[in-house]
């Protein structure tokens, strides 16, 4: 066998051979280092560093290579015909991308969770590039669940742009209307197409669950606790069990101090005390309501020296000799809490019975803290000097600015406009005054008083206005507290005094009378009664006249007449004619109640009625209407027996 190896050879068995010379069989290195970065590079030698004939292009051959363009054997090709358009909804119907994600929601009101992990599925719609996001239905989660965001497109930001498909991948974050969804995982069908776009897609996430929820699935640990009393014992037996004193914290000594009113807790589940303020309306304070906040407070503290910096230093179980308890609070002592000293006055009934059952004390009162009320100064009003009104006279001892008294507003629009008038005389013994006449006006609206005297010509008096609105006081009643003149006060015949000036009334409006008769339970019947007597005449002259006016008889006449004369029909045997009043309807055509006399007379004639009767002729005369008309409907009430 030479000692060239053979070349040329197929490596099969029995065609190969081995060179015995070679002692060399290291391979060539393929990692290189350029710049400081490690890349990958082809090997230049074979084994043991033999030339390799293999894949090995000189530089002149590689730049003939690169300079090179491919040349077609047959000529150009042919450019095939294009393809068919197919609209989107048709070729991406019922195509649909779908992504798993979740949302994180924060529960700020719940003391078991703080946050909520709700997961999602993000559909994209190929047909018409919208999009919906659905949450799964979670059993016994207490929240609406099912389509979340409807179809549509959603908006990517401010600029007006839409989220597309190529803006979805795995792992990222979209924010959808404020809210930010991560995805970590999408469906084959999904992989399949955006790879085939060319998305390179990021690898899958976990997806996060619910924490509180999977705590919910594991099943209750069974504790047994141990007989001895420890903290969680003592924790178990008095959860949500405080104690709750009232104090004061009085600082009355100190410049512009006062009795602020606290609230002692005493949380007997971890030895544990709160104060809290109790705030007043107006009281001028912030709304701050913790004064200390829950901790536990020492009782007595370790000697040390006055170097030691216990304003910056947290007290620790070291420095405390003795913490509060709960028998340290008593009601009716005082007790120092952090270097202010509170008065316990009063606890609820929970602390009395607590109190009570735990450390036998029993009896528990509460303690009057309240000021005992300044003594009243009575007000010594001056007497009244006369001047202006006395209500306004009264204003100049209650502040140092009067103000104007208060008026009743209701009373002054309901009767605003409203004056009663009468008419009165002046009583004097001068010959002169008896002549003198006067009107006397009530204002409803503010129950002043104003007379005024008409003048009279050739009378030696000038009339116009004798007394100005004022109010006007009773005879004897008292300066300090005047009674003063009301509308009942007014009746016929009575006498008004008017500083010293005395006034009787003789006669009234009549709006005077309807006033009293509207409002009955403001007026005595008496003086009710003694108006009506005086306005019956003139009532009654007011009738007659409005009846004269009008043309209806006296119904008491015209009664009295009818029942005489169907007596003195009984009397002669006088029978009426049924179909009288028939024929008098007939002939009434336009149904007025009213005949003139010539068709009145003509139907008397033709029933036999004796009209030349005096009677008769009383009758006709008071069913006359006018000089031509006659009211028969008047007259045929004689006839209805």
């Amino acid at each position: 066998m030479s000692s060239q190896p053979v070349q040329g050879l197929p490596l099969l068995p029995g065609s190969s051979f081995r060179d015995a010379t070679k002692t060399a069989f290291h391979r060539s290195q393929t990692l290189g280092y350029k710049n400081g970065f490690a890349f990958k590079r082809l090997p230049t030698v074979g084994i043991g560093g033999t030339r390799l004939h293999v894949n090995q292009l000189s530089q002149a051959e590689l730049d003939e290579l690169s300079n090179k363009r491919p040349t077609l054997t047959y000529g150009q090709p042919k450019q095939a015909p294009p393809a068919d358009f197919i609209p989107a909804h048709v070729a991406f119907d019922k195509k649909v991308l779908k992504f798993d994600g979740y949302f994180q929601e924060d529960v700020p009101i719940s003391t078991e969770e703080h946050f909520r992990i709700r997961q999602v599925g993000i559909y994209y719609y190929l047909e018409d590039d919208s999009m919906s996001v659905m949450e799964p239905i979670v059993e016994n989660s207490g929240i609406p669940q099912g389509k979340f965001i409807k179809r549509q497109r959603l908006p990517k930001n401010d600029r007006g742009d839409h989220y597309h498909w190529k803006d979805l991948n795995r792992g990222i974050n979209i924010t959808i209307y404020g809210k930010t969804f991560r995805i970590v995982d999408c469906d084959a069908f999904t992989q399949t197409f955006l790879e085939s776009q060319g998305i390179e897609l990021n690898p899958p996430e976990r997806m996060i669950f619910d924490p509180y929820t999977e705590l919910r699935k594991m099943p209750l640990r069974m504790y047994v606790t141990p007989s001895d009393f420890d903290q969680l014992k003592q924790f178990l037996a008095y959860d949500k069990k405080v104690l709750r004193f009232f104090a004061i914290w009085d600082e009355t000594e100190r410049m512009f101090g006062e009795k602020r009113p606290f609230i002692i807790h005493y949380y007997l589940a971890d030895d544990t005390v709160e104060v809290r303020e109790v705030h007043e309306r107006n009281d001028g304070r912030d709304p701050f309501p913790v004064l200390i906040r829950r901790q536990r407070l020492p009782k007595r503290l370790v000697e040390k020296k006055g170097t030691f910096p216990t304003c910056v230093l947290e007290i620790s179980d070291q420095e405390v000799l003795e913490w509060y308890t709960a028998k340290d609070f008593v009601v009716g002592k005082p007790i120092t809490l952090l270097g202010r000293s509170f008065f316990i006055y009063d606890c609820d009934e929970f602390t009395r019975k607590f109190l009570q059952e735990k450390f036998g004390i029993s009896g528990i009162q509460p303690v009057d803290i309240r000021k005992p009320p300044p003594e009243e100064v009575k007000q010594i009003i001056p007497p009244y000097n006369g001047y202006g009104f006395l209500d306004d006279s009264l204003q100049n001892c209650f502040s140092l600015i009067p103000q104007a008294p208060r008026k009743n507003i209701i009373k002054m629009l309901e009767n605003d406009h409203k004056v009663l008038r009468y008419a009165v005389i002046l009583e004097s013994p001068n010959p002169e005054d008896k002549k003198r006449r006067f009107v006397l006006n009530y204002f409803l609206s503010t129950d002043m008083i104003s007379i005024y005297e008409p003048p009279v010509r050739n009378s030696g008096i000038i009339g116009g206005k004798y007394l100005g609105k004022t109010k006007v006081p009773k005879p004897g009643s008292p300066t300090d507290d005047p009674v003063y003149y009301e509308p009942a006060d007014f009746t016929m015949g009575a006498t008004v005094e008017v500083f010293g000036h005395r006034f009787i009334i003789t006669d009234a409006d009549e709006y005077v009378l309807n006033y009293m008769e509207s409002n009955l339970e403001s007026f005595p019947p008496a003086v009710v009664q003694s108006m009506r007597d005086h306005f019956a005449p003139r009532r009654a002259a007011a009738e007659a006249v409005k009846r004269l006016a009008s043309g209806e008889p006296d119904k008491q006449e015209m009664e009295a007449v009818v029942e005489q004369l169907q007596e003195h029909m009984r009397r002669h045997n006088y029978l009426p004619d049924s179909n009288m009043q028939a024929a008098f309807l007939q002939q009434d055509q336009d149904g007025s109640g009213l005949l003139n006399k010539a068709e009145f007379f003509s139907l008397c004639d033709h029933f036999k009625i004796p009209v030349d009767d005096p009677l008769f002729k009383k009758l006709i005369c008071l069913c006359s209407h006018g000089e031509s008309q006659i009211r028969y409907p008047n007259f045929l009430r004689v006839f209805q027996c």
